[in-house]
């Protein structure tokens, strides 16, 4: 089935230098960008003209150590400082290279690679990270080789040197690095053209105008909040207000807060963002919200669930959310971004569909709830994009009632995969059986199209989506295999599992012959949940230990991964021990556990003085009340016996991903009374070296004012 649309023609720019060149002289002192420093009041702006000038400084200086061409890696923190280093790398006709600085002790593997696969000859980031990044890139000889400049220490007076580069609509503007495999990243090559093209596609798509606003939390390194988040209101030449993920990770209230007071019409994110919204946001938090503006919530990414939704919408209503405000959309960075989305005027389309006709890649209706399977459709392709849902083995076009492959092409679609031509050739340039069809981009999603709408029932490929981010079984299952002498190589499967309305992350694995009679559970599952968290951020669900030569396989010896996952849950597996995180503790315990928490944050809480600081707090804190709170609030989220927290374990060994850290850190500082830095749970690894932090801060205040 084949599916396309017409609309009148993107615009006639021919890069992104221009774009912004145009805002500058036409609307030199209107804001471009605010930066919500906290989340939520403290804030800093740029208008037009002040970024066209320190994009220009930055130009100038990097026309001064690289040539064009050349590729440049950026790591900066969510903020302004990333958005004048990414125009300023195209005004000098530089390739950039999105990235994210590492945290303290993370490893830097997946950053090598890209580094690596990029050939990047510099990297730019901000004076206050330069000195401990490049003291920790010294330490691989891929990272240790790139020169270094902090951006915001470049003299706006440079800009008159700046020399206008010679771009075209077929250059490159940046490498858009595909999340998930570590090993092997692969680097979308984006041009001018496509980004313009996306940037018209997703204007007349969600009818956006000058009098638009949008308000995300996305990374800017990551193609939402890239594409989105930062080059559509400079596109279209609204007002876009960013805030740090990590500040919304912790109050998702603050997201919501921000389109309230800046009265926003389009922002979205990953479904998970919405149920973060509906799970965490009190009611007396709802009464003070005026979501009436917000005519566009997108959300993709990741699947989209109707239950997330129908719950955001009866949560939020009283605050003039409607039903047609949420507005489901399909893309990736392939596509630079987005693909297909809803008419704005129109409510979500729902589909059920027989969950077993869906396993034989058949759509036929639901005849009862049990084998239902619930959908939500993803809209139309806009402009001159076509979708075409194919076999992947026969390469022809399935028929209505079959799920295929999405194909799909269009002026969005990105030139391939930087030095890699046979994957690009692959994914990029494929044509339909009868040779005359095509190229399309092969997207390794499974879907179908119903009246034209489209519906994404999965992945072709055995891909793990979470947060919105990709990630290849390979890796977690070799970082699995490496965590303990116990388990044997090749023969463990990572896949998710959907949990109260939320994908989680599954491991099974098999044990070594050898340790069946000693294997210590306890340890092993310890050891796996503390890898995936150190080298992947993610929080495991659940690990099955399985009996040797026991885990599924095809008759070639590939472990099937949709038959382990169907196995687990139907109970089915070969199991010699299991951890999952679910209610182990009884309901009495639970409530015992979040009676204590109670009391401790009477003794501690003041919530009557909004100017309370942490010298205040100090006063009545200890060490033992801080440990004691973070022990039972770190039980009552795993749902565990608080008597099986450790001070002394780093959190990782509980498999705390960084969602999590950053929402306890949002509750602790809500109990403490004061603001307290994100990375809180990286600098200070275990609940005894941070209950010693805080306690330390608290009194070195004290003793400050005293």
């Amino acid at each position: 089935m084949i599916y396309q649309t017409s609309l009148r023609s993107h615009s006639k720019l021919s890069s992104l230098i221009e774009l912004l060149e145009q805002r500058a002289n036409h609307q030199p002192n209107q804001r471009a960008y605010t930066f919500l420093i906290d989340g939520e009041t403290e804030e800093v702006n740029i208008t037009y003209a002040e970024l066209d000038r320190q994009a220009r400084a930055v130009a100038a200086h990097l026309q001064t150590v690289i040539s064009p061409g050349e590729r440049a890696l950026l790591l900066y923190p969510q903020g302004l400082g990333f958005i004048i280093a990414f125009f300023g790398c195209l005004y000098a006709g530089i390739i950039a290279v999105p990235a994210y600085p590492p945290r303290r002790n993370q490893k830097m593997s997946r950053l090598q690679s890209i580094v690596k696969d990029s050939d990047a000859t510099i990297a730019l980031t901000t004076t206050d990270l330069l000195e401990t990044l490049e003291q920790r890139f010294q330490e691989s000889s891929d990272l240790g080789r790139l020169k270094w400049l902090s951006t915001d220490s470049i003299a706006n007076s440079l800009a008159v040197n700046w020399q206008s580069p010679s771009i075209q609509t077929s250059n490159l503007a940046f490498l858009q690095y595909t999340s998930g495999s570590t090993g092997n990243p692969k680097g979308v090559m984006v041009t001018h053209g496509n980004v313009l093209h996306n940037s018209e596609y997703i204007k007349q798509a969600f009818e956006l105008s000058s009098e638009s606003v949008s308000v995300t939390w996305l990374p800017s390194f990551h193609d939402m909040g890239l594409i989105d988040g930062v080059i559509q209101p400079m596109y279209t030449g609204f007002l876009g207000v960013l805030m740090p993920p990590a500040a919304f990770m912790q109050k998702p209230i603050r997201w919501l807060q921000a389109i309230s007071r800046y009265k926003a019409t389009h922002c979205g994110g990953p479904n998970l963002g919405y149920e973060l919204c509906a799970q965490k946001i009190t009611p007396e938090q709802v009464q003070e919200l005026d979501l009436s503006s917000w005519c566009s919530a997108y959300t993709g990414a990741e699947p989209v669930r109707q239950q997330t939704l129908e719950k955001f919408i009866t949560k939020f209503a009283a605050c003039g959310f409607e039903p047609r405000f949420f507005y489901p959309c399909y893309g990736m960075a392939e596509a630079t971004l987005m693909i297909s989305g809803i008419n704005l005027q129109a409510a979500p389309v729902y589909c059920s569909v027989d969950t077993l006709e869906l396993g034989k890649n058949r759509i036929a209706e639901a005849d009862d709830d049990l084998n239902t399977t619930h959908l939500v459709g993803c809209g139309y392709p806009w402009l001159d994009t076509e979708i075409v849902i194919v076999n992947p083995d026969t390469l022809k076009p399935c028929p209505s009632d079959q799920v295929g492959e999405i194909w799909v092409s269009g002026s969005s679609v990105a030139q391939g995969y930087w030095n890699r031509p046979e994957q690009t050739q692959e994914t990029f340039q494929a044509y339909l059986a009868n040779g005359q069809q095509g190229p399309f981009l092969r997207t390794g999603d499974l879907g179908f199209l119903q009246d034209g709408e489209l519906f994404i029932t999965g992945r072709l490929k055995d891909v793990i989506i979470l947060w919105g981010r990709n990630h290849y079984p390979q890796d977690i299952e070799l970082t699995v295999y490496q965590s303990h002498e116990a388990l044997r190589a090749e023969c463990g499967a990572a896949f998710s599992v959907e949990i109260d309305n939320v994908d989680r992350l599954v491991i099974v694995q098999e044990v070594e012959r050898s340790h069946l009679r000693r294997l210590d559970v306890d340890e092993v599952t310890k050891a796996i949940r503390q890898a995936v968290s150190q080298q992947h951020d993610l929080q495991v669900y659940g690990v099955v230990l399985l009996r040797t030569a026991s885990i599924p396989k095809t008759s070639s010896g590939k472990i099937q991964r949709y038959v382990c996952r169907n196995s687990f849950i139907a109970d089915e597996l070969n199991v010699v021990g299991k951890w999952i995180l679910s209610p182990h503790t009884s309901q009495l315990e639970l409530g015992e556990i979040k009676k204590d928490l109670a009391k401790l944050e009477e003794q501690v809480h003041y919530p009557e003085n909004v100017e309370q600081t942490l010298e205040e707090v100090g006063q009545k804190a200890t060490e033992d009340s801080i440990q004691d709170w973070l022990v039972k609030r770190i039980a009552t989220v795993l749902q565990v016996d608080p008597n099986e927290i450790d001070i002394e374990e780093p959190f990782s060994v509980y498999g705390l991903d960084s969602s999590v850290s950053m929402s306890l850190t949002g509750e602790l500082a809500d109990w403490l009374g004061c603001d307290l830095e994100p990375t809180l749970f990286w600098e200070y690894p275990n609940i005894l070296d941070m209950s010693q932090y805080l306690l330390q801060k608290a009194q070195s205040l004290t003793s400050h004012h005293s």
